[in-house]
């Protein structure tokens, strides 16, 4: 009974490490994607459907939709720098992470919600809103 106790206890120590560790890669990949201000490499990230707000105009699109959107926001308003200020997880267990981003002088605040969508993280809401 002890082996099995052992047993299940690394398993579940396992998957929580994998989880931990995805959620960290997904933030690590996207910071860089918008420091590159790669509407493209966004997308990679995004999930099917995708709740975007732009300066306090929230509007949900399809993965395809919303590239479309982050390439028009980042053309407009290419990155100087991005960093993440914070990131974590909600009570119901989602992660997020809240950035900075700096743009011609302008400082927005950018705000990532994650979901476990089919077994991979993506991302099911951004927003870019101004300071």
């Amino acid at each position: 009974m002890k082996e099995l106790f052992k047993y299940a206890s690394l398993i579940l120590f396992l998957t929580i490490s994998l989880q931990v560790y995805g959620q960290g890669e997904i933030i690590d990949d996207v910071k860089n994607a918008i420091k590159a201000g790669s509407s493209k490499e966004i997308a990679k990230f995004l999930n099917s459907n995708v709740d975007v707000t732009l300066d306090g105009n929230m509007q949900s699109y399809s993965k395809t939709q919303a590239e479309y959107v982050l390439k028009d926001f980042l053309t407009n308003h290419p990155p100087t720098s991005f960093t993440i200020v914070h990131q974590g997880s909600s009570k119901g267990g989602l992660p997020y992470a809240i950035g900075q981003y700096l743009s011609n002088g302008d400082t927005y605040r950018v705000w990532m919600r994650i979901k476990n969508t089919d077994g991979a993280f993506r991302i099911h809401e951004i927003s870019f809103i101004k300071e």
